[in-house]
């Protein structure tokens, strides 16, 4: 079960379902991210700190969900709710490992914001290109029932990143993009960047129908949104890989491919169903 630090929690936990009470909530799942979560909060702070002291009515909060964590991920970020305080900066732990899908659904549900962005512990995106997802998703307006998606995305660094690749995963990097197009989502060239900004109504219906926690929850949710006829918009950010990744090759991009199949086969079968649900 998450439960939200003692330190970090006041009155009744907040609830996707309630009205927004602040512009933003970034939501980092983080598992076993001692070493590189510190930059990537600096980097999100610095960025969120200054554009508040800009625009006082700029308001936000950091949701870092800690996902069973074997190492001091917590300790880590309790220090930034320390500094920060704890309604700017909200911890919340689960005691086992859900997967990164699990971890950012916790977050997403306990979210305050009227927009909610999906930002990896990594700090491989550039913070300050939030202003080109926000901007991605301004410009999908009017949006159908308050709901759109603006994805951040690699797509334009393919060329580098194969020339630094071996290429037995190149070949795998390309076995599962054409998976993800034949299967599930045929307009999202990128669909695996931790970088996505989300209405809080587009958060709410996607993530109250996602079914898997681990790599692929992003494929899932993407193909949920096409489903719920969403507007998607794909963004160019800037993109840097970070050592220390959780991703094992061979056996990660397998259970992806897995999963792939289990996404189309069950809503293909009726076994997965789409419900709309209601904010409060």
């Amino acid at each position: 079960m998450p439960h939200e630090d003692a330190e970090c929690r006041k009155g009744s936990a907040p609830n996707i379902h309630d009205p927004p009470t602040r512009e933003l909530s970034v939501v980092v799942p983080s598992y076993n991210e001692e070493n590189r979560l510190p930059l990537m909060m600096d980097e999100a702070l610095d960025y969120l700190e200054k554009r508040q002291k800009q625009d006082p009515s700029f308001t936000y909060e950091v949701i870092v969900v800690n996902d069973g964590s074997k190492d001091q991920t917590a300790k880590v970020a309790k220090e930034y709710s320390k500094k920060y305080g704890s309604d700017k900066v909200r911890v919340i732990s689960l005691e086992k490992n859900r997967g990164k899908g699990g971890a950012v659904r916790t977050g997403v549900f306990s979210s305050r914001g009227q927009k909610i962005l999906m930002a990896d512990a990594d700090g491989a995106t550039k913070f300050a290109d939030i202003e080109k997802v926000e901007e991605g998703l301004k410009n999908l307006r009017p949006w159908p029932n308050g709901m759109a998606i603006s994805c951040g995305s690699r797509a334009h660094l393919e060329k580098d990143s194969i020339a630094k690749r071996s290429y037995f995963r190149t070949l795998l990097m390309y076995g599962f993009h054409f998976l993800v197009w034949f299967l599930c989502v045929k307009e999202i060239r990128d669909t695996q960047c931790g970088f996505k900004l989300l209405t809080r109504e587009a958060a709410l219906q996607t993530f109250s129908n996602l079914h898997i926690e681990r790599w692929a929850f992003d494929v899932e949710l993407l193909y949920i949104a096409q489903r719920m006829k969403i507007p998607i918009a794909e963004v160019a950010v800037n993109w840097t890989e970070i050592e220390g990744s959780k991703l094992v090759p061979f056996w990660s991009w397998l259970q992806m491919g897995r999963d792939l199949l289990f996404i189309r086969l069950r809503y293909m079968t009726g076994a997965w169903k789409l419900e709309a649900k209601k904010c409060n």
